[in-house]
């Protein structure tokens, strides 16, 4: 036998390949199983993958050529009547005004699909190198927002996909894979001319304008055919982002935008580079647009404050209970031939109109406020732009006065502009390009409600002649401080409504000092009164008392039932928790139709409910498309409601409301005034319609010495209406478990004996007078009136 060592080598090295090979028998087995398994899942995938992708295209919607083409209808606005007219949304380039392409210039063409879809002319529908391009940019940059999409796509989702926001990722998926299915499909049946076409009508170009025929009209003043390369490029820059690239209200973003198109023109060698540098040295186009918008302005159909208002809450609908976003929404109020019915009663709201524009209502010194948006434009090319802020600052600064926009004059007032324009101009022959309003101060606010059906009847945004559409509307836009009016709602419905306590409850108004700052309150009466009920505080408006009230409330349950009882959206929950909220000094204000609400659910039995502009959409077929139904709340308790009620019948009867007191009717309300006098409410109703209004300075002045033409508006207003439809004068009713009780003036208990002193009240079953009193030795009784001490109580003298 041979051990040498090479064939010990040998031998060694074959017994270790067999051992290997019997080692590598089940591995292999196990590869070829995994290999199996991986390849049934591959084609299990496949079919299921397969059979996802046939059930999304099934699902995809259902499209003609003619679908795709873009219509237009007028939307027509009804009064809550359902068929008086009040007006029409397809003011002068609000409306899509359609276009064939051969009227369409090529420069315009060729602009959008520069900037939307370069590849537009050999694409089938989707562009496989623009998503990747997308995709890649997103993974590298992590910013997902540059589109893949293709003209072809954009136009199939605005005609086929009217809700698309608030989607899921995988809904989003879906709809993507949706829109490649549909493109292909389109471009197989329409020709690249007629998607361009259909494309060019379509899209949103800002200010309410669809197509490209409205928004040469909307910038330029100009028929489309008439546009300039370099027009051309401002309107296809827009497209993207129609709010951001606005050229009115955004030229400086405008102004890249337009570049980067007039280059990628330049690069797909639509324009020569004479063409490109040409439209690149239009200096004045932004200056054409403005000139065109102040044309514009003059001649719109404007709208009422009501008008403007339906329109944006049939928008706000569309989008937030709809799926449709911006753009779509815009789309169906101004070219969708939707049929709207308000809630606006004619009548009333002519009434408010008349009486807030009525110089009579008003302190006889008129004074005027100026907003202005000035535009510069230097000699050499380059702009400045300015406005009333700016101006403000100039006069206070060279004037030496606190109030720097309102004049005694309206002469003053142009002045003064011509003034600061002469400061801006380093050139006679500078341009200068302005658009200034007036607006006559004080200035007011009506809103008026049904409060049993959330029915807002009239809105008045402001005093004056009103120049434009969805112009500065203050009654929805301007949050002013409520002064006392947050009295009943912070603190005095809380109290009846959680803490038990009564128009009775006493309150001692004494020297107290505000928490946060250690200021004492101060009485508008100056000094203090002793003993104080709850009924006399809200007649008598005590700021003292009311705060105390509101520590014992406590502002957290005060702010609670100012955002979740009564709905108010401008209450800062930090900052406004101190003990002067009460009072009405928060940080941001109020709006008119948010306190008008508050106040209605007090009239409403307790029950808050939302207040709506209209009750029915329907498209343009008739059939209806929507039903606005107000959502309600449980603000208050019936009890608390009818008891804060009966207290502020005091405050027209006898407290600081007065002037408001109508003729042969039944009311209720509350008086606001601001500490500074910069701000006059009053919110009250009747048993019909509730009604608030608001009078101040846009710029915040001090009015003191003016404090009565809101509640002279309030009265003639109401009166007007109610006499106008004849409403009968009713009691305010009492519900179950309101009880009335003679209680005694000394110890506040249920009054049984002839020796005490007495008066008659209102209670919450719940809320009694814990006992009966057991009399006074050699004391005479008195008759008081309803509500008010027998003998004078301590404090209850003004």
């Amino acid at each position: 036998m041979n051990y040498g060592r090479n064939n010990t080598s040998r031998r060694r090295l074959k017994i270790q390949a067999k051992a290997a090979k019997r080692r590598r028998k089940p591995e292999r087995s196990t590869y070829k199983t995994v290999l199996l398994v991986l390849l049934g899942i591959g084609i299990l995938g496949l079919l299921g993958g397969g059979l996802l992708f046939k059930t999304i295209i099934d699902r995809a919607p259902k499209i003609t050529d003619d679908s795709l083409k873009p219509s237009a209808y007028i939307t027509t606005v009804y009064a809550n009547d359902g068929t008086t007219e009040l007006g029409t949304f397809v003011s002068s380039g609000s409306n899509r005004v359609y276009k064939k392409l051969e009227e369409i210039p090529k420069d315009l063409q060729e602009a959008f699909i520069a900037i939307e879809d370069s590849r537009f002319e050999d694409h089938n529908g989707i562009d496989l190198k623009g998503i990747m391009r997308a995709a890649v940019t997103g993974i590298t940059s992590g910013n997902f927002s540059q589109g893949g999409s293709t003209i072809t796509q954009q136009l199939i989702k605005n005609r086929a996909f009217p809700n698309f926001t608030n989607e899921t990722t995988v809904q989003k998926v879906e709809r993507k894979i949706q829109e490649w299915y549909l493109a292909i499909k389109t471009e197989k049946t329409l020709e690249k001319d007629e998607i361009l076409e259909y494309y060019l009508n379509t899209i949103n170009l800002g200010q309410n304008t669809l197509g490209v025929q409205a928004a040469s009209m909307r910038y330029f003043n100009k028929d489309v055919s008439e546009l300039t390369l370099s027009e051309c490029a401002v309107i296809a820059a827009i497209t993207q982002n129609p709010t951001a690239y606005n050229p009115i209200v955004n030229p400086d973003k405008n102004l890249p935008r337009r570049e980067k198109v007039l280059d990628n023109m330049l690069k797909e060698k639509y324009i020569t580079k004479e063409e490109h540098k040409a439209a690149l040295d239009d200096t004045d186009i932004y200056n054409r647009i403005q000139i065109a918008n102040t044309q514009f302005q003059e001649n719109q159909t404007v709208h009422s404050y009501f008008m403007d208002e339906v329109a944006k809450s049939v928008m706000n609908d569309l989008c937030n209970d709809m799926g449709y976003t911006k753009d779509q929404a815009y789309e169906a109020v101004y070219s969708g031939g939707l049929k709207i019915i308000t809630t606006q009663d004619v009548t009333m709201q002519q009434i408010c109109e008349e009486e807030l524009n009525r110089d009579a209502n008003y302190p006889s010194n008129v004074e005027w406020t100026v907003t202005c948006a000035i535009t510069i434009t230097h000699v050499d090319g380059t702009q400045e732009n300015f406005d009333h802020y700016t101006f403000g600052e100039y006069v206070k600064k060279t004037y030496d006065v606190e109030y720097g926009t309102t004049f005694a004059s309206q002469e003053k007032a142009n002045a003064m502009i011509e003034d600061y324009i002469s400061t801006l101009k380093t050139d006679p022959n500078d341009r200068v390009d302005t658009n200034i309003t007036l607006s006559p101060q004080p200035q007011a606010t009506i809103v008026v409600m049904d409060q049993y059906t959330g029915h807002v009847k009239a809105i008045v945004g402001g005093r004056g002649e009103k120049t434009g559409n969805m112009t500065l509307n203050r009654a929805t836009q301007s949050p002013r401080q409520p002064g006392s009016c947050f009295k009943i709602l912070t603190t005095y419905v809380p109290a009846l409504d959680t803490k038990g306590d009564s128009l009775a409850t006493t309150i001692l108004d004494s020297a107290y000092k505000y928490k946060s700052n250690g200021e004492y309150v101060k009485n508008w009466w100056g000094g203090y009164k002793g003993n104080l009920t709850i009924r006399y505080c809200i007649e008598q408006s005590a700021n003292v008392c009311t705060v105390k009230k509101y520590a014992e409330v406590t502002p957290a349950v005060g702010l609670d039932y100012l955002v979740n009882k009564f709905h108010f959206t401008t209450i800062d929950q930090v900052n406004d928790s101190g003990e002067s909220a009460c009072l009405g000094g928060i940080t941001n204000g109020v709006y008119n139709i948010e306190m008008t609400a508050a106040y209605a659910a007090i009239a409403n039995k307790g029950v808050y409910t939302e207040p709506i502009l209209y009750t029915h959409l329907y498209d343009h077929d008739g059939n209806l498309l929507y039903e606005n139904t107000p959502s309600t709340n449980e603000a208050m308790k019936a009890s608390t409601a009818a008891l804060i009620t009966s207290a502020m019948k005091d405050v027209v009867t006898k407290g600081t409301g007065t002037m408001t007191r109508l003729s042969g009717m039944t009311s209720a309300g509350k008086t606001g005034t601001t500490t500074d006098d910069c701000d006059f409410w009053f919110s009250g109703y009747t048993p019909y319609l509730t009604a608030s209004v608001w009078g101040g300075y846009d710029d915040h002045q001090s009015m003191s010495g003016s404090s009565s033409f809101h509640k002279v508006i309030w009265r003639k207003v109401m009166q007007r209406i109610h006499d106008t439809y004849d409403y009968k004068s009713v009691a305010f009713e009492m519900p179950e478990g309101v009880v009335r009780k003679t209680i005694c003036t000394k110890t506040g208990l249920i009054a049984t004996s002839d020796t005490c002193s007495k008066y008659t009240e209102y209670f919450a079953s719940d809320a009694l007078p814990k006992g009966s009193c057991p009399g006074h030795a050699a004391e005479t009784p008195a008759s008081p009136a309803e509500g008010t001490p027998a003998t004078p109580a301590p404090g209850t003298t003004q």
